[in-house]
């Protein structure tokens, strides 16, 4: 790709812009991972023909200003939900999400290029970038590359190694797979090429083990009332989508399937607070007929709103509560909220004026015979950190959510993929209720064994699923991979490559 560094400067952008914005056809709804492996390899390409460190964190840069304003447009859908007063906002903000967060990878490729002539540290701060994006700023891993390997057997590796552990072997891939471009003429090279390839096909495409998932003998029943964000507060709708919650719980099973152990309503699925809601707890406790019932709602506390979980025991007297402590910036509160209070500035699903309140962190809730739930509200699901700091290993993830926020196409099928990543990072079920979908159930291995699709309103029975042994990155986290990543770009930094980044010496 000679003729790349003959081009000027805006055009040499535009071509890394470009190609970024095909690379998330690897994600879904489009499934097609070896497109943003390939895509990933170009980009290792383009990197090789940078000479100066400011070129390459430019083309960095560009690359993921393409690539996350493809994965990411779904951010506008939020500010369709009042037209009037925010849909001015949607291109603005999808245009200062992908710029911003292109910030670390444009990091990544130039600080590479200071480290070394060569292209291969470039595998360790892609890898770094995407570790930090997950943590700092209290972090945004939505659309990782390893979100894209869910579906093959090179997902299972997600219990091994975690998200950030996968990212590392592709971009491993990817630079391996970038050398044809470059080395002419050397069969060896060529077939060794074709071998990972075709290696690649079969491990992205290829499902895992077909074997059916060892039960525990109990159902749970998923509740979609397929509540659209602008009619769920009003109240003439408001109390429809409650009576056919209740109609769904009540509802008897069919085909001989067990009575539901436990019902799953999704987040915010009552439009009454903890406090004022306890005659409407007893109605659902009723109709659930003692068993245990889980349900999204507001909780307040003095100036404080919590996005919570409440678990019925069959009395409602005393429920369980969890409050949501990973919250979601810019919707459900706004840094400095106090201030940008005072500028009129607001969150898009803010309840406080300044926005709702952080719970204490992950915590358990008992289940009776089911065992020991992790609660994951909504947004909590896209940080397998935060999953992994469970104080002790729960028998099953619980995560209700409201996708409607998010349309009904990209977001929510992201927002599943992360799900199932969490089920095989842990090598646990995940039951998952979502107001528009899509609910499922999961197993350990991420397989998704019973759901309700998008735009549907009723629910559905399935069974509940052991949890695995524990698995290595449920003991490790993501410490084992962070240690390499140091250790790696150290030795970058103490063994530069010697020679024109022009070369082929990598």
């Amino acid at each position: 790709m000679a003729w790349f560094s003959r081009l000027p400067r805006r055009y040499r952008v535009a071509v890394a812009a470009l190609l970024g914005a095909v690379a998330p056809l690897g994600q879904a709804p489009y499934d097609q991972p070896l497109v943003m492996l390939l895509v990933f390899s170009l980009a290792f390409v383009l990197m090789r023909r940078q000479s100066r460190r400011n070129d390459a964190a430019l083309i960095g840069w560009a690359f993921g200003v393409g690539y996350f304003s493809v994965a990411l447009i779904w951010i506008i859908e939020p500010f369709q939900i009042d037209p009037d007063r925010h849909a001015w906002m949607a291109p603005f903000a999808l245009a200062f999400m992908s710029m911003g967060l292109a910030l670390f990878w444009g990091g990544a490729f130039g600080l590479a290029r200071q480290l070394s002539s060569r292209t291969w540290p470039l595998i360790l701060t892609w890898t770094a970038a995407e570790v930090l994006r997950a943590y700092l700023f209290t972090g945004f891993p939505w659309a990782s590359p390893a979100q894209a390997l869910v579906d093959g057997i090179a997902g299972q590796s997600l219990a091994w190694v975690g998200p950030h552990g996968v990212t590392l072997w592709l971009m491993s891939l990817a630079w391996a797979l970038s050398f044809p471009a470059a080395y002419r003429g050397r069969k060896v090279m060529r077939v060794g090429q074709a071998g990972l390839l075709c290696s690649a096909i079969g491990l992205f495409y290829l499902p895992p083990s077909a074997a059916t998932a060892l039960l525990t003998g109990h159902w749970v029943r998923l509740v979609q009332p397929n509540a659209a964000q602008h009619l769920k507060w009003q109240p003439e709708f408001a109390q429809q989508f409650f009576d056919s919650q209740l109609s769904f719980t009540a509802a008897p099973t069919t085909g001989g399937t067990p009575t539901p152990s436990l019902t799953v309503w999704p987040e915010t699925s009552i439009p009454w607070s903890l406090e004022t809601a306890a005659p409407v707890l007893s109605q659902i406790a009723a109709t659930a007929q003692g068993r245990f019932t889980a349900l999204g709602l507001l909780r307040r506390e003095e100036t404080s709103v919590f996005n919570s979980m409440a678990v019925l025991d069959g009395d409602a007297l005393e429920p369980q509560v969890y409050d949501k402590h990973h919250l979601v910036p810019f919707g459900e509160y706004i840094p400095f909220g106090r201030f940008a209070a005072k500028l009129g500035l607001s969150g898009l699903a803010d309840a406080a004026g300044t926005g709702f309140a952080s719970g204490t962190g992950p915590e358990l809730l008992d289940f009776g015979p089911l065992g020991r739930g992790l609660p994951l509200v909504c947004y909590e699901a896209v940080f397998a950190h935060d999953v992994n700091a469970s104080p002790e290993r729960p028998d099953f993830l619980l995560q209700i959510t409201n996708d409607a926020w998010f349309g009904r196409n990209i977001g929510p099928q992201q927002h599943l993929a992360q799900a199932r990543m969490r089920a095989i990072e842990q090598g646990l079920p995940l039951m998952r209720a979502a107001n528009t979908g899509i609910s499922a159930m999961i197993d350990p291995q991420g397989r998704i064994i019973a759901s309700l699709p998008m735009g549907v309103s009723g629910f559905v029975d399935a069974p509940l699923p052991r949890p695995m042994s524990p698995t290595l990155y449920s003991r490790t986290g993501d410490i084992p991979i962070v240690i390499l990543l140091v250790i790696g770009l150290v030795t970058a930094k103490l063994r530069p490559g010697p020679g024109d980044v022009r070369s082929i010496r990598d």
